[in-house]
C-alpha cells in the first residue's frame, strides 16, 4: 500500500525539520514548497529527506496556490502542513483545494491580519483588548484619544510576527515613532510597507500562551506556557516554561476564551498558539492567536515534559488520523533565549551550554564576526537552550544559573573584526 505524500510549506525551521523527520520515519514521501532563497538554507540532512520540491513565490499567494496545488496532485500529496506563521493562510486554501484536512479558508485571514482578528474576536465575543485600526496619522491621533484605549497602549503592525514592530507607548509623545516602527515591520513575504497600524488597549497581568490541537473542530489543550517577557517599550520573550497549572476556575476561564478564539479564527484541523493575559483578578483576555505550532522551542518543551510527540500528532491530524496526545510523562521544561547586550559585531561567546542530562536541546544561531542586534524582536535571539526535570523550581534555578554563566562579547563599532580561530559556532 502506497502512503500519501506529505507536503510542507517552507521547511527551513527546526520544527519543520522535525515534521519532515516524523513523516519520513513513517514511510511517507516528504515534499517541500519553498522559495529558491529559502531552499539554500535547508541543511543536508533535510535535503536528503525530501522526495521533491516545488519552488514558488509566496509573495504572490494566488500564483503560489495554483503552482503548489498542481505539484501536490502530481505527487499524490495527502497532507499539507506548515509551521511558518506567514503561510498558514495559504495552507488553509491549499488544503481546501486538495480536499485534505485543514482550516476554514474563509476565516484563515483572521490568524494573520490582526485587524481582521480583532473584528472576529468582537463578533465571537472573545474577551480581548479594545483595538482601533489607524490608516494614517489623523486616525492615529483619534485612536489615542479613544477612552477605551488610554495609556499605556500598544501600537503594532497588522501582519508581522515575533513581536517585530510592537511598542508599548506610555504617552502621546511616543506614538508617532511607534507607528513608524510598526509600519517598517514588513512580514516575511511582504511586497511593501503597510501604512496602517493597530492601536490596542494595554492589558496588565501575567502573560501565558495556550498550546492546543484541534481535529474536526474538537480541541484538546496540550499545555499552558508561562512566558518570560522583558519590560519597557519592547516586550521581547526571553523564555518559556511549561506546564503551568492555573487555579481551576482561572484555567476554565482561560480555556473558554481560547476556544472562542480558535473558533473565530476558523481553526478546524491543526495546532494553535493563543497568547493570553491573566489579570490579578483572574480574568483572561486574548491578545492574539496563531494557526500553527508555537515557535520558541515550545514543541521541544512539550515533548520532554509531557512525553507528547507534537510533530507526530500534527502529522496525524493532517492525515485525518487520531493523534496520540495523552501525556506519558509528568515533568517540567523551560527554555532560555540568549540575546545581545547591544547592537554590533559578535566577538566571542563563552559558557554556552552543551547537551547532556537535563539539557536535551541547545542551539546557537549567530556567527562569530557577524552583526547582531539589540533585542527588540524575537528574531534577534542569538541562541537557546532547554532544561528539563521533575521539579519546576529546580529546573528554573538551573536554567537561570546556566544563563548567568554565558558571556557574550559584542563590539559596538561597525568595522568588522576577524573571528579568532579558537571560537566555535557549534550548537547552532
Amino acid at each position: 500500500m502506497t502512503l500519501p505524500g506529505v507536503l510542507l510549506l517552507d521547511a527551513a525551521s527546526p520544527d519543520a525539520g522535525a515534521l519532515a523527520t516524523a513523516a519520513a520515519a513513517r514511510g511517507h514521501q516528504v515534499h517541500a514548497a519553498t522559495t529558491a532563497a529559502s531552499y539554500a538554507d535547508y541543511g543536508p540532512e533535510l535535503k536528503r529527506l525530501l522526495a521533491g520540491r516545488v519552488v514558488t513565490a509566496f509573495t504572490r499567494p494566488g500564483r503560489a496556490l495554483d503552482e503548489v496545488a498542481a505539484y501536490a496532485r502530481q505527487h499524490d500529496v495527502g497532507a499539507v502542513l506548515t509551521v511558518n506563521e506567514y503561510l498558514t493562510e495559504l495552507a488553509a486554501h491549499l488544503c481546501a483545494e486538495l480536499g485534505v484536512p485543514g482550516n476554514d479558508p474563509g476565516r484563515a485571514r483572521t490568524a494573520r491580519d490582526k485587524a481582521a482578528m480583532a473584528e472576529a474576536f468582537t463578533a465571537a465575543r472573545v474577551h480581548a483588548p479594545h483595538t482601533v485600526l489607524a490608516r494614517d496619522d489623523a486616525e492615529l491621533r483619534t485612536a489615542l484619544a479613544d477612552p477605551r484605549v488610554g495609556f499605556p497602549c500598544v501600537i503594532k503592525p497588522l501582519s508581522a510576527a515575533g513581536s517585530a514592530g510592537v511598542t508599548v507607548v506610555t504617552a502621546p509623545g511616543g506614538a508617532t515613532e511607534a507607528a513608524d516602527t510598526a509600519r517598517s515591520a514588513a512580514g516575511m513575504y511582504s511586497r511593501g510597507g503597510d501604512p496602517r497600524v493597530l492601536v490596542q488597549a494595554y492589558a496588565a497581568g501575567t502573560e501565558y500562551s495556550v498550546e492546543s490541537l484541534t481535529q474536526g473542530s474538537a480541541t484538546t489543550h496540550l499545555a499552558v506556557t508561562r512566558k518570560q517577557v522583558t519590560g519597557g517599550a519592547k516586550r521581547v520573550e526571553t523564555g518559556h516554561s511549561l506546564p503551568v497549572f492555573l487555579p481551576p476556575a482561572v484555567e476554565a476561564a482561560v480555556y473558554r476564551e481560547v476556544e472562542a478564539a480558535i473558533g473565530a479564527a476558523g481553526i478546524r484541523n491543526g495546532a494553535s498558539h493563543t497568547e493570553v493575559i491573566v489579570g490579578g483578578d483572574g480574568r483572561c483576555v486574548v491578545i492574539e492567536i496563531g494557526a500553527r505550532l508555537a515557535a520558541g522551542q515550545i514543541g521541544v518543551l512539550i515533548q520532554h515534559s509531557l512525553g507528547i510527540d507534537v510533530w507526530a500528532a500534527l502529522l496525524d491530524v493532517a492525515l485525518g488520523h487520531p493523534p496520540a496526545i495523552t501525556p506519558t510523562a509528568r515533568g517540567y521544561a523551560t527554555v532560555r533565549f540568549v540575546t545581545s547586550p547591544h547592537a554590533g559585531r559578535l566577538v566571542s561567546l563563552r559558557g554556552f551550554p552543551r547537551t547532556g542530562p537535563g539539557v536535551p536541546f541547545v542551539r546557537w544561531r549567530a556567527a562569530i564576526g557577524g552583526l547582531v542586534h539589540e533585542p527588540d524582536a524575537n528574531g534577534h535571539r542569538l541562541g537557546a537552550f532547554v532544561v528539563t526535570g521533575t521539579e519546576a523550581a529546580e529546573v528554573e534555578e538551573r536554567a537561570d544559573a546556566l544563563l548567568r554563566g554565558i558571556r557574550v562579547e559584542v563590539d559596538p563599532h561597525p568595522n568588522p573584526r576577524p573571528a579568532p580561530d579558537s571560537l566555535t559556532r557549534a550548537n547552532r
